[in-house]
């Protein structure tokens, strides 16, 4: 389909995976990011193209998108990626960096969507578009310490319905993903009791939360719409009790 594709925070983890899984599809893909080394390494290896934003900077974001209207004539799917975590006890997090959270996750998902919306609304596009929004497990389930993340998923989830219905004028789908225990640093050692704990078997990949998203995006897939998959191994569904 050549579909114009724009991802927030491509440049690491699950994000890198959505550039990398949209390029072999043959799309054309722009992706952002803050860590400019590593973003333009991604660009290279994966054929995209790459732009260094602060997604909080509401201007930058929208200048980034202004951009690639001009060059593309539109954009079909936006993945709503970018996230960030500052996890520490509720009396020592400062007001700052929930806020900092908010921002960064739930915000510029926001403006995206609105972008698109206010691009659609001037040049009469309503043949085809994703809006894929990235959540989490934790907007139904949480551990102490978490409030800011926490809070922002449960607003991507919330947010992703309100979107579906005001995007559908625009022939514009919005639907999230909310994954579980994603392995995304190389750092990490995972135990054999990680991946038993899951009913799958293993920890999660980012491919996996990728495979997803493109398939959200193929055309025929318009039904699916407003909804929130949780990709997660089978670990919200298992009842856990202390051993």
């Amino acid at each position: 389909m050549n579909r114009r594709v724009f991802v927030t925070g491509g440049a690491h983890g699950i994000g890198r995976s959505m550039v990398e899984a949209f390029c072999k599809e043959g799309d054309r893909v722009a992706f952002c990011d803050v860590d400019k080394v590593l973003g333009t390494k991604v660009a290279e290896d994966a054929g995209a193209l790459f732009c260094c934003v602060d997604v909080t900077d509401k201007d930058a974001l929208e200048g980034c998108m202004d951009n690639l209207f001009e060059m593309w004539g539109d954009i079909d799917v936006v993945v709503n990626n970018v996230g960030i975590g500052i996890f520490k006890p509720i009396a020592e997090v400062s007001v700052e960096e929930f806020d900092k959270v908010i921002s960064t996750n739930l915000r510029s998902a926001f403006i995206t969507a609105r972008k698109l919306a206010v691009h659609r609304e001037g040049n009469g596009n309503r043949e085809y578009g994703r809006v894929v929004n990235l959540c989490s497990s934790r907007y139904l389930m949480s551990e102490a310490g978490t409030e800011g993340y926490s809070a922002s998923k449960g607003g991507i989830y919330a947010l992703t319905h309100a979107l579906a219905i005001s995007m559908a004028k625009y022939g514009v789908t919005v639907n999230a993903i909310a994954p579980g225990w994603i392995h995304v640093n190389e750092d990490e050692v995972l135990r054999e009791v990680d991946h038993d704990f899951h009913p799958s078997g293993r920890v999660g990949r980012p491919e996996d939360i990728a495979r997803m998203a493109v398939f959200l995006c193929e055309e025929g897939n318009e039904f699916v719409n407003g909804q929130t998959v949780t990709i997660d191994g089978g670990v919200t569904r298992k009842m856990i009790y202390p051993e």
